[in-house]
């Protein structure tokens, strides 16, 4: 089933923020989107925090003629919303709209496309140290935490992949709420591990309060360390490359019939929903479709490297 403008909307699913700033960057998100695509039909809901939820959402998307309702969930990892929740909203949505096809998208992941777009904000972060020796520059990627370890997970391999592709000695993970470690944390180890300057590089579309707490985090780590320069990134969902994933999920493609979420019409989910109880821990023996990085390198590489490996490809070509 090709994608086509004339009866299909597409509904991009924020988390939602307490900040209304955030709620109102991915409605700003949303219009410069229709101006890239003045013929799709584009329209926006929050699974919390917001007005317009995903029930109201979803109905909204299913009006005005359409035929088709293709759910983008706008979120980086998915965790317990997209597993559970937007699956569990769109059944609904099913029953009240039967002559309304409903497909579910993969969310963004953590692919090479938003690679690219961590690649590009550490590399602003490296100009705005002036451009110091990357053995003695760590790097943490500050995720927000989930209690689903693979969305933690997908954290760790951008850091693997970073790490690769850079002469960095240190590249971290920290999260900023419900598993470990924090920022204070990681950044404790880098400075005993002897890194004199630290970029952190935030993997949030939008800001909202975390965004807020982690300038202040900032703030008073520079404070903690004065011996150490510090630069912070930000928010990166009008990144061009975000837009561009986008356009590839469903402009010019071909969606697949009934496109299927993570856990949407999954056994282990629906077996769980009877008990009310969903454990994931089934992801280590059922593929949900994580894994192929795309990420090839050769055993032989051609160049020194501070952390003992090296690279046949010139990464510096990114700054």
């Amino acid at each position: 089933m090709t994608f086509s403008a004339q009866d299909t909307t597409l509904l991009l699913v924020g988390h939602g923020s307490r900040n209304r700033d955030g709620n109102k960057e991915i409605l700003h998100f949303a219009a410069q989107w229709r101006d890239r695509h003045p013929d799709w039909r584009i329209e926006v809901c929050f699974i919390e925090h917001a007005e317009v939820l995903l029930d109201e959402g979803l109905d909204r998307a299913a009006r005005n003629g359409s035929k088709r309702v293709v759910v983008i969930p706008f979120i980086l990892n998915a965790a317990g919303h997209v597993k559970m929740e937007l699956p569990h909203a769109v059944e609904e949505a099913r029953a009240r709209h039967p002559g309304v096809d409903f497909q579910v998208v993969r969310h963004l992941g953590m692919g090479r496309e938003i690679f690219e777009v961590l690649q590009g904000q550490l590399d602003r972060l490296m100009k705005q140290l002036d451009m110091p020796d990357p053995c003695t520059t760590g790097v943490i990627l500050l995720g927000r935490g989930s209690s689903d370890a693979g969305a933690n997970g997908e954290l760790a391999k951008m850091a693997r992949w970073i790490f690769e592709e850079n002469d960095h000695e240190l590249v971290d993970i920290a999260f900023t709420g419900v598993t470990w470690p924090r920022l204070e944390t990681a950044v404790q180890r880098q400075v005993k591990l002897g890194m004199t300057q630290v970029a952190i590089v935030p993997v949030y579309l939008f800001t909202g309060v975390l965004m807020e707490r982690i300038k202040a985090q900032a703030e008073r780590l520079q404070r903690q360390y004065p011996q150490v320069a510090f630069a912070l990134g930000t928010h990166f969902g009008f990144d061009k490359g975000v837009f561009d994933l986008l356009d590839a999920k469903v402009g010019g493609t071909e969606l697949p019939e009934g496109a299927l979420l993570e856990c949407d019409g999954c056994k282990y989910r629906l077996a769980a929903e009877d008990e009310h109880l969903h454990d994931h821990s089934h992801t280590a023996t059922h593929d949900h479709g994580h894994g192929g990085c795309g990420h090839k390198h050769d055993a032989d590489h051609g160049h020194g490297h501070c952390h003992g490996h090296t690279h046949s490809h010139d990464h510096h070509a990114h700054a």
